[in-house]
């Protein structure tokens, strides 16, 4: 009776624009899209696009056909160009530092032209090829590393891309610059897309993974809506800091998203939740904790509560784990004059930690030397979640908490002179 997959899968889909295409990376975010588009008809507007099988030509060819209410993928490559054996890796070998307009890139990896194949470059620069393998002679080659993509500034208004009162952030350009020492196929797919899309579809990547080429090295035109991440001409760099933390925020399309989702039984004490539930509580809580920032920031707070206590129901605190990503929402109901709420999250997250400790504190010195990084990993956190509250609470509820703090720390330490043991004062200092 576990439907948290299903939900997942939906939120994915009407996290996306009509007419959408969405980059997919592997099981947990395609099949279940799958599933409700085959099976239960689910946003078939939608083209889902499986980049770990976009390496293969059957796929790519399926993708070039209609399917249900979705168009074929925008692409300007015949399938001699993409047959298997050919283009499945592209060297890169620069030549020059100039920037290539991104039609004028595929067109050179693209071409038969003598040219433009590996073999060429190197006997240009004086290379023996004879003992080359013959399919790397063959091969073409990424002449540049720059490549530069158009903004049709009028196209992304027509098309809702952006919306019309962020038109000043729209940029004319966006560069990218292609990382690794070769382009896959999969990759020249997607640019395809994107040359041969001009703003028309709204783009999507589900996230998932956060390597530069899984978002075709367009990290910093990223927008974060619901699940997904869309591709908008404003640049939004990413702190290098905060990596995790990719693209703006347009806090009432995603309020509004959040809010109308069905999240099937998240958070039915009825229901297991199994370990790729749990685990997808890191999508969503961290997703969620950037919308209550943003929220905050736009002196939206009623919203923001909204949402925290949304997170709150569908993800409590036993049933889900991964506490260190609790931090953000006891920090939030403190800026939002919830300090009830904070201190009750607190708590319960503090005597998770205590459980743990508690737990090991009770196994033998050899067994404790195994899980050593699990117990340092657990006292780092424990401290981290107590230092939250000395930005915000009184000075005995913090005394007290750094009191019961120690108190395990001594289970492991059992010297209360340690350095770890008397940090009181000056965190007292720091957060009053």
């Amino acid at each position: 009776k576990r439907k948290t997959a299903h939900a997942m899968a939906i939120q994915y889909l009407e996290s996306c624009d009509p007419n959408a295409i969405i980059f997919t990376i592997g099981d947990n975010d395609t099949f279940p899209l799958w599933y409700a588009q085959e099976i239960e008809g689910i946003r078939r507007d939608v083209r889902v696009v499986c980049t770990s099988l976009f390496n293969v030509d059957w796929y790519i060819d399926q993708m070039k056909r209609k399917a249900y209410e979705s168009a074929p993928i925008p692409s300007s490559l015949s399938h001699e160009q993409y047959k298997w054996g050919t283009r499945d890796y592209i060297i890169k070998e620069v030549v020059t530092k100039d920037t290539l307009s991104l039609n004028q890139f595929i067109g050179f990896i693209t071409s038969d032209d003598e040219r433009t194949k590996y073999k060429h470059v190197l006997q240009q620069q004086g290379y023996d090829t004879s003992g080359q393998r013959n399919q790397d002679l063959n091969a073409n080659y990424l002449p540049t590393e720059n490549v530069r993509i158009p903004v049709d500034k009028l196209t992304v208004l027509k098309n809702g891309i952006v919306k019309v009162q962020d038109s000043s952030l729209i940029v004319s350009h966006i560069d990218i610059k292609i990382k690794g020492a070769a382009l896959y196929k999969n990759r020249l797919m997607m640019l395809d897309i994107i040359a041969n899309n001009n703003w028309e579809r709204p783009i999507y990547f589900t996230g998932g993974a956060f390597g530069d080429e899984d978002y075709i090295w367009m990290k910093d035109y990223l927008q974060l809506d619901g699940l997904v991440y869309k591709l908008v001409p404003i640049k939004t760099t990413v702190d290098k800091n905060n990596p995790f933390d990719m693209g703006r925020i347009d806090t009432d399309k995603m309020y509004d998203m959040v809010t109308n989702w069905d999240w099937g039984n998240n958070g039915d004490p009825e229901m297991y939740h199994d370990v790729e539930t749990r685990r997808n509580s890191l999508t969503y809580r961290g997703n969620l904790a950037r919308l209550i920032e943003a929220l905050i920031k736009e002196g939206k707070l009623e919203k923001a509560e909204k949402i925290a206590d949304l997170a709150m129901i569908k993800m409590p605190v036993d049933m889900f784990g991964f506490y260190t990503l609790l931090e953000p929402y006891i920090g939030a109901y403190y800026e939002l004059e919830a300090a009830k709420k904070a201190r009750e999250l607190f708590l319960k997250v503090s005597n998770k930690y205590q459980e743990s400790l508690s737990y090991y504190s009770g196994l033998s010195q050899e067994n404790q030397s195994k899980y050593i990084q699990t117990i340092y990993s657990d006292i780092e956190r424990y401290r981290s979640l107590v230092d939250v509250t000395t930005f915000y609470e009184s000075e005995d509820f913090i005394k007290t908490e750094m009191g019961k703090f120690n108190d395990y720390l001594r289970l492991f330490t059992g010297d209360p002179e340690s350095e770890d043991l008397n940090q009181e004062e000056s965190l007292l200092e720091g957060g009053n």
